[in-house]
């Protein structure tokens, strides 16, 4: 989430450091998050974004889609004009993404949400333990350190979106047997 004060790139004189150790940490978060994004999204046959790097946060997403019309969204994210917020959520969706950390979130997260977030979506079970739902975001958060220090990231990793995005879909009764193919059939 960037600052209300936000500097355009090209203008920036005040963030001038270059750290190349911690530039090839975050490259290497990406690819790696970037690889399971896209094996999570291959679960997918409905309509569904890249896995992409959204210039607003910056954070690393994707979205899966239910193909039915939302209600309008409220608008008034920051730094997103509401236009582009309604656009944006037009219709019901279930998103993921990693986030670097800043602002609300000091450390670096994998997120999830819903939106319209159906009814029971906070308490939702999922997995793993770790992973909790944050009131201020209305999103699942599940903290990089607890994938990366994980017996297993990937699976820990993949648990985290699927067991979220079923807790969506099933809340909001998506049509998952069209939308995931032969998978549940």
């Amino acid at each position: 989430m960037r600052s209300l004060n936000a500097v355009p790139f090209d203008q920036d004189e005040v963030h001038a450091t270059y750290d190349a150790e911690y530039a090839n940490r975050f490259w290497r978060v990406l690819l790696q998050s970037d690889r399971i994004f896209k094996k999570f999204r291959a679960r997918f046959v409905g309509k569904c974004s890249p896995v992409h790097f959204f210039w607003g946060a910056p954070d690393l997403a994707v979205t899966r889609f239910s193909g039915r019309v939302a209600p309008p969204h409220p608008g008034g994210v920051p730094n997103l004009p509401d236009r582009v917020a309604r656009e944006a959520y037009s219709h019901e969706v279930s998103s993921c993404g990693f986030w670097p950390g800043g602002g609300p979130i000091a450390y670096p997260t994998y997120y999830s949400y819903a939106y319209p977030e159906p009814e029971g979506f906070a308490a939702a079970p999922i997995k793993p333990a770790s992973g909790f739902y944050n009131t201020d975001l209305r999103e699942f958060i599940l903290p990089y350190d607890e994938v990366r220090t994980a017996h297993s990231p990937e699976d820990t990793f993949l648990n985290f979106l699927q067991t979220t995005y079923e807790a969506a879909a099933d809340l909001a009764h998506w049509d998952r047997a069209s939308l995931e193919g032969l998978r549940y059939l």
